[in-house]
């Protein structure tokens, strides 16, 4: 394995997730006036839901067969708890939260979920998160802290607390989602958008919020199959590289994408605050691209269905010819061996080390 192969596909993955999420909050903003927040959650969702659906049954009709794994029936009590708090929760208290707050804060803010993911990845799943990684958290919270400190000391306003709440909804998904990241990630995306999309369209209806008008509703579901829908498939496909805390790491980037997007369409006053919080969350994103992870190590025996290439880990045979990549049931025997690596789909282990 080449020096820096191991971040590859992962790193791009996940980058690229983050550059169309962050844009969601300055395009959702410029939206808001014409929509109610609850009620643009469930179009944006929807809207990720039904482009993915076509995706997904699209493919049989253009000839293409999906490499990817099925959902069994033992990933339906995950799947129905990343609906809730990454599909529900999450987006309306963000809805909410940016009709309190400006655009580019709102969007620096959204750094918070980072730090929620690799917490609770830390604390609650055992991932392993090194000094580099802590650093770039303690860098990306400094930020954070800035960008809501005024004369009279820290400031959280209601706003500002219910994004924080939305990344920490968020940071549960994205930790939660790891346990369906071997599944078809635009099946499970598609799931998740429908029916949580359904869920705030009905409940804001119901509420009296009124429908917008078509075109609207149409900007709005566009809107929500790239930054949430596509975004999401690319986030699933990089935790099978990079695990949970280092996607969520890298995922940072997103809200320096949309606090850029918010300054050029907003013209918001750029603050020192500003200026210093993003040289802040900057630095913790370089700490976290910095990171190498690299010891001996022990696979014990594991057994999964996956996409996957032949690479050190899938040392097996096949009857027939095999497509790369390609998914099927397949067992790991032993082994030990060290190279560069985050904790993949074949590297859960908990120890932590600098």
């Amino acid at each position: 394995m080449t020096s820096r192969s191991y971040l590859w596909p992962g790193v791009p993955l996940a980058l690229g997730s983050a550059v169309l999420f962050g844009a969601s909050a300055p395009l959702s903003k410029i939206l808001m006036g014409s929509v109610d927040p609850w009620l643009l959650a469930g179009i944006l969702y929807l809207g990720a839901g039904v482009g993915l659906a076509i995706v997904h049954w699209g493919r049989p009709l253009i000839g293409l067969t999906s490499p990817e794994a099925p959902l069994r029936r033992r990933d339906l009590p995950w799947l129905a708890m990343v609906v809730i708090f990454g599909g529900v929760l999450g987006p309306l208290l963000l809805m909410l939260g940016l009709s309190q707050t400006s655009a580019a804060s709102g969007s620096l803010l959204l750094n918070l979920e980072a730090l929620a993911t690799m917490f609770i990845a830390w604390a609650v799943f055992r991932e392993n998160v090194d000094r580099r990684l802590l650093l770039g958290a303690a860098a990306i919270l400094a930020g954070a802290v800035l960008l809501t400190w005024t004369n009279d000391g820290l400031k959280l306003d209601s706003g500002s607390l219910l994004i924080a709440a939305a990344c920490l909804s968020w940071g549960i998904d994205n930790n939660l989602t790891r346990k369906l990241s071997s599944a078809d990630p635009v099946q499970i995306a598609m799931i998740k958008g429908l029916v949580a999309g359904t869920t705030n369209l009905a409940l804001a209806l119901s509420l009296g919020a009124d429908l917008p008008g078509i075109e609207f509703i149409g900007a709005g579901a566009v809107l929500g199959f790239l930054a949430i829908g596509v975004s999401l498939v690319m986030f699933m496909l990089g935790l099978r590289h990079l695990g949970t805390a280092r996607t969520g790491a890298y995922f940072s980037l997103a809200p320096f994408i949309g606090s850029v997007l918010a300054l050029a369409i907003f013209r918001d006053p750029i603050t020192w605050q500003l200026v210093g919080a993003g040289i802040l969350m900057a630095t913790g994103l370089w700490l976290h691209l910095a990171e190498r992870h690299d010891h001996a190590h022990d696979h014990e025996v594991l057994e999964h269905d996956h996409a996957h290439v032949h690479d050190e880990h899938h040392q097996h045979t096949h009857v027939g010819p095999v497509i790369e990549p390609h998914s099927h049931w397949h067992r790991h025997e032993p082994m030990r061996h060290k190279h560069p690596h985050y904790p993949d789909l074949h590297h859960r282990h908990g120890h932590s080390h600098g």
